[in-house]
Order: C-alpha cells, then structure tokens, then sequence
C-alpha cells in the first residue's frame, strides 16, 4: 500500500507540474486528438460510402478501431512511457534508476504526466460512442464485460510488445527504432478486418506479430464473424494479452539482472 501511494503522490505532482504551463497543457492534449486523425477519416469515409467492408457490416468495422484505440489510449495513459526506452539507455539514465529503492520498471512509468493520452482517450471514447450507438447488437451484460475485458486485454498486449521491446533495447539500444516500426504497423493493420488483407500478411499479423488479438479477434467474437483461428482462441484474446504481458514482465527481470550498462 506504501507502494501505491507514492506512485499516486508522484502521478499527481506530475500532472501538477504539466498544469503549470496550461498552453502547452491544451497543445499536447491536442496534439494526442490530432495523432489519431487517420483514424477519424478512415471511420468517416466508411461510413459515408460504404456499407461494409470485406463482409462486415460497417458498424461492425467500426468496432475495430473503437477497441484498438481505446486499448491504445489506455496503453499510453498507464504504461506507455516503456515506449522509447532505448533513448534512456544510450543517455544512461537506466543506470541512474538501478541506484534508487524502487523498482526500474516503475521509475520508468512514473517519469512523467502523457499529457497526450488525454487526446487519445478522448477521440477512442467518441470512436467508440459512435460504434455503439450504430451497432445492431444487444448489448448484453456479457457482450458488455467481454468489451470491457477486450479492451484491456488490448492494452496489455501492447504493453507486452513494447516490454519486449524495452528488453532487446538493454541489450541492443538500437532496438528501440523498432518500436516506431511497431507503432506504425498497428496504426495502419490494427484498424482493418484482416480478411481484406494479403493471407500472408493476415497470417504474420495473427501468429508472427499477434496484433490481430488487440481489436480485431474480439470484435469478429462480438459480432459473431468468423477468423482464421479457432473461436476458443480468437475468443481468449484478453487472457492472452494477461499472459503475454506478464511473460514480458518476467522477460524485464532477467533481461534487468543481465544489464551491463551501455558502454557494457
């Protein structure tokens, strides 16, 4: 409990201190909304001219991006400053948190304030509000817990992908270029069905890089469409983000007790 009140305390003097420049405050939260304008359009040009797309309805495409997003906003609120890592490693800052009594991982997420997540979080929610209020499905407590658990489930998987990555980069700090390479492949593959896809490129994004557990596997579950994977599978989309996240954690640990720091 000590624990979590001064990452509350810290949390709380951090937004403090990013209140104390209001304009530049309201410009990152714009600059969060502003990020996320493919998507805007994307939903907009979808709805506007076409009924569907690669046999979904389009209110159930509109799912998809919904629940990457919210799930992404989410990510960048609570966990994403593991993203760009690697930047803290060649400037040797890791080495400064390995000296302090608080776990890395945690000094990590406690940096600073994602002001931008607000922007994020905010586009996601009206996505989303919009998704729901044109779909034709009966929202269910269950369909309503499984959203709820999908989202989350997103949430972790993307945190276990840049986790991995935060680990390559304290073997390898240039393994953190990685990372904008993985941003963009799920701003521009997490928002599709994948059956509009090359198979080979459905296939990489299903069991090479699992991105389609993030959105597009529990949407096809919500609105009963068929995937390459088996239902159970596509199905336990949020308990594989759980697991994956939590590999990655343990990944952290090991990768953390054979750091040798950057110049090795």
């Amino acid at each position: 409990m000590n624990g979590v009140r001064i990452m509350w305390r810290v949390t709380l003097l951090n937004f403090r201190a990013q209140l104390e420049y209001r304009t530049e405050f309201l410009m990152m939260i714009a600059i969060g909304a502003v990020w996320q304008v493919s998507v805007i359009v994307f939903a907009t040009v979808l709805l506007s001219r076409f009924t569907g797309m690669g046999g979904w309805d389009s209110s159930d495409v509109l799912l998809i991006p919904a629940t990457r997003m919210l799930a992404h906003g989410l990510f960048v609120l609570f966990l994403g400053r593991v993203h760009g890592l690697g930047r803290h490693i060649q400037e040797g800052v890791i080495d400064t948190c390995l000296v302090r009594p608080m776990p890395v991982h945690r000094q990590i997420q406690l940096a600073y304030f994602p002001t931008n997540a607000i922007g994020d979080l905010t586009v996601a929610a009206g996505l989303m509000a919009g998704a729901l209020s044109r779909s034709d499905l009966d929202w269910t407590a269950g369909r309503i817990a499984y959203l709820i658990a999908a989202v989350l489930g997103g949430m972790l998987l993307e945190a276990a992908l840049f986790t991995a990555l935060a680990c390559a980069s304290l073997r390898f700090p240039a393994a953190d270029y990685w990372g904008r390479w993985l941003e963009e492949l799920l701003g521009t593959f997490g928002s599709y069905p994948l059956n509009v896809l090359p198979r080979a490129v459905g296939g990489f994004l299903t069991y090479g890089l699992p991105l389609a557990f993030v959105a597009y596997f529990p949407a096809a579950v919500l609105t009963g469409h068929t995937t390459a994977v088996p239902h159970w599978l596509a199905a336990a989309s949020p308990l594989l983000g759980a697991l994956a996240y939590l590999a990655s954690r343990l990944l952290w640990r090991w990768s953390l007790r054979h750091y040798t720091g950057v110049n090795g």
